[in-house]
């Protein structure tokens, strides 16, 4: 009943009564914490846990340590912990950081969550930081956005790190990520860029590529290996540089940058990753609107400035969820066959040989059904295979020459405009 009145207090919008329930709630801590935490077993959301985290806020440290300790010990929830722990405020900087150190992938988030919304700068948030991207170690989500919130003050001391031989190797290494993670590789000194480069070559002659995944969803473009440097100038590709694969997939899965733009404005810029050549071609991923545009129109202008810089180009899209599957097939500056679900027509041009037509299908029957001599059965998923390269059955038996690139949509921006980490 004491405590159900000092939460009241605590609510009252009296600055006395306020005042006075935060002392005797403090004085207390001990009791009344587990009694508090007690009582939110039941809670379905944050609305109902309100009055208990304004107290919780407002106790502070021990709070926290009581919170941490009902977690470990399972008399709170992985969900309602997480929710606890996001209403402390900068007293609780050191525990944070203590948290982000914590081995336990759902501390290390909590706690890197806790220092990346207070804004704090401090040593144990920066050794914490360098200890979970030590090679080896679970890479919490947030930890990247940390990174890129202290990269300013925190560089001169990561760079320090990088050279002090009384550091350990892994946190050296654990710098260099850090480094990174907050500001790319401009951040990173002439010496450890060539380090990443040399390291990228050895790693490039004995990679096999994997692709991104189009289970659900996917765009991609498909040019004659011997002709795709043409891509580069028809897509206005710019500063590229050798990849692994690994690296020029997880670049493509990150998304645009902002950059600023003529009179004041901003613009996107995304990078681009064109594969090794895989049995004969070259597959480009990338972002898809600064790439092929936002309309049909300039989607199929697109392929075929690429098919004219190549002599051929294939472009391939699909999203299981919207039901949108289109492949086509350019040359010399012309498409010559395309399909697109549901458009009306869903298939133009002549059929090419490998092609099922629908008129010969066998579930159609020619009495009662109408289908179009040139109407194909094929999807994308089908197509990639017959007219150049499957990403889904890129592996080991899959012939490879050269090494990828990774490319910029536009000039003057850098590498090193992109924070976060490339595993290589």
């Amino acid at each position: 009943m004491e405590i159900e009145s000092l939460l009241e207090d605590l609510d009252s919008g009296d600055a006395a009564r306020v005042e006075n329930a935060v002392a005797r709630l403090t004085e207390r801590a001990g009791t009344v914490v587990p009694a508090l935490l007690r009582g939110v077993a039941g809670a379905r959301s944050t609305e109902d846990m309100r009055p208990v985290m304004r107290a919780l806020r407002h106790i502070g440290p021990p709070a926290f340590d009581a919170v941490v300790a009902a977690w470990r010990q399972k008399e709170v929830s992985d969900r309602h912990a997480n929710w606890l722990l996001g209403v402390f405020d900068e007293r609780c900087a050191e525990q944070y950081a203590a948290l982000a150190a914590d081995p336990g992938r759902g501390a290390s988030e909590s706690g890197f969550e806790g220092l990346t919304r207070l804004r704090v700068a401090s040593d144990a948030g920066l050794r914490a930081l360098v200890g979970r991207l030590a090679p080896g170690r679970y890479v919490p989500y947030r930890a990247s956005a940390y990174a890129r919130m202290l990269h300013d003050s925190a560089r001169p001391r990561l760079l320090a790190m990088r050279r002090d031989p009384a550091v350990s190797p892994a946190m050296r290494r654990g710098a260099m990520a850090a480094l990174v993670a907050g500001g790319g590789t401009d951040a990173l000194d002439d010496r450890d860029r060539a380090v990443i480069e040399r390291l990228i070559r050895i790693k490039i002659l004995d990679e096999t590529p994997r692709l991104p995944s189009s289970t659900l969803s996917g765009w991609w473009m498909a040019v004659p290996g011997a002709s795709y440097e043409g891509m580069f100038d028809a897509l206005g590709l710019h500063d590229r540089r050798p990849v692994t694969a690994a690296a020029g997939v997880a670049a493509v899965e990150e998304q645009p940058i902002r950059v600023p733009g003529p009179g004041g404005t901003s613009r996107g810029v995304g990078r681009v990753f064109v594969t090794p050549e895989l049995d004969g071609w070259r597959l480009l991923f990338g972002p898809f609107a600064l790439l092929v545009g936002a309309s049909w129109d300039e989607m199929v202008a697109t392929v075929e400035r690429v098919s004219a810089h190549c002599g051929r180009a294939q472009f391939f899209f699909l999203d299981d969820a919207a039901g949108s599957d289109v492949w086509m097939v350019a040359e010399n500056g012309r498409v010559i066959r395309r399909y697109a679900a549901e458009d009306d027509p869903e298939w133009v041009g002549d059929p090419l040989p490998w092609e099922t037509l629908a008129a010969d299908d066998p579930d159609i029957d020619a009495e009662y059904d109408e289908a179009p001599a040139e109407a194909g059965t094929a999807g994308a998923r089908t197509a990639c295979r017959y007219l150049s390269v499957d990403p889904g059955e890129v592996g080991p038996d899959t012939e490879v020459r050269g090494h990828g690139w990774l490319a910029l949509t536009a000039p003057g921006v850098g590498h090193g405009a992109f924070p976060g980490i490339l595993r290589i």
